[in-house]
């Protein structure tokens, strides 16, 4: 052997003395732990943002329920309403009085559809009130929560077809418990809904005093003749005859139309038969 190979040779025994060379039993107990250590690295990130990709994209069960129960129940309403438009009161006061909760369900949903109107028409008809005397007894048909009951210092008897607190009365409107000529205003604000309306209107005459005010507030597009609708004159032709005088017609607001009408001092005698419009239904499209 040359001097050149014996250092060569040297050289690689002092590297394989420095850097062993592993087994094969070293090899198959590290290279699980190598393994295992990545993969608890990458549970770890996934921890930390939240849990993977595919588990994110899935809704929360909370979220996924509230947004089921949201559908049932605005489907729930847009059946009770148009119920409600399509039946007469009597039939209303029967429905309600055979299952209390549909009427819960009915409200939260109208206080629903409520909250997307930039203005409430019961909101006009209270600042009316609180322009007047406090004196002045109020009748509200069809009252819901009875916010007028609750805004204003006046006496208010307040109607529905179900009471959910002592200050309100369960009736069909039609037929209410007060005296005739007993109150001086009659308030009906968007519950102009039975099939039989004009009965509420000819109930509200026999309880209003002489000069008594009668104020409706109901949605404009059941006052839009050009898509189905009743011609507003023929509606207020209608109340006149049964004994009011017409005191205001507003269409200013966008989604809701007032009349103010004032009863006559004195009552006419004849009998005549008045002809009364059919008002368009108000029906909510499933969004």
């Amino acid at each position: 052997m040359t001097t050149e190979e014996s250092k060569t040779s040297r050289n690689r025994k002092r590297k394989r003395q420095r850097n062993p060379k592993p087994s094969k039993e070293e090899l198959i107990e590290t290279t699980p732990k190598n393994q295992n250590n990545k993969k608890s690295q990458r549970d770890t990130k996934v921890q930390q943002h939240g849990g993977s990709s595919a588990s994110s994209k899935r809704p929360k069960p909370s979220n996924f329920l509230d947004a089921l129960r949201e559908r049932l129940s605005g489907g729930q309403f847009r059946m009770l309403n148009e119920k409600l438009y399509t039946c007469s009161g009597k039939e209303a006061l029967d429905y309600f009085k055979d299952d209390p909760e549909m009427f819960d369900m009915y409200h939260t949903g109208y206080q629903q559809q409520m909250s997307n109107w930039p203005e409430l028409p019961v909101n006009s008809i209270i600042n009316w009130l609180l322009s007047k005397s406090s004196s002045l007894v109020v009748a509200d048909f069809g009252c819901g929560d009875a916010r007028i009951a609750k805004s204003v210092k006046n006496k208010v008897f307040s109607f529905d077809l179900v009471s959910k607190n002592p200050s309100v009365i369960a009736c069909d409107m039609s037929n209410t418990s007060l005296e005739s000529s007993s109150v001086d205003v009659a308030v009906f604000c968007l519950s102009l809904m039975g099939t039989n309306y004009s009965s509420y209107i000819k109930e509200a005459h026999r309880v209003l005093r002489p000069s008594g005010m009668l104020l409706i507030a109901e949605v404009k597009s059941r006052f839009d003749p050009n898509n189905g609708g009743a011609d507003p004159k023929d509606f207020v032709k209608a109340v006149c005859e049964l004994g009011f005088t017409s005191v205001l017609k507003d269409f200013s607001n966008k989604m809701f139309i007032l009349f103010h009408f004032k009863k006559k001092e004195q009552v006419n005698s004849d009998q005549k038969i008045i002809k009364w419009p059919e008002l368009k239904a108000c029906l909510y499209k499933r969004r």
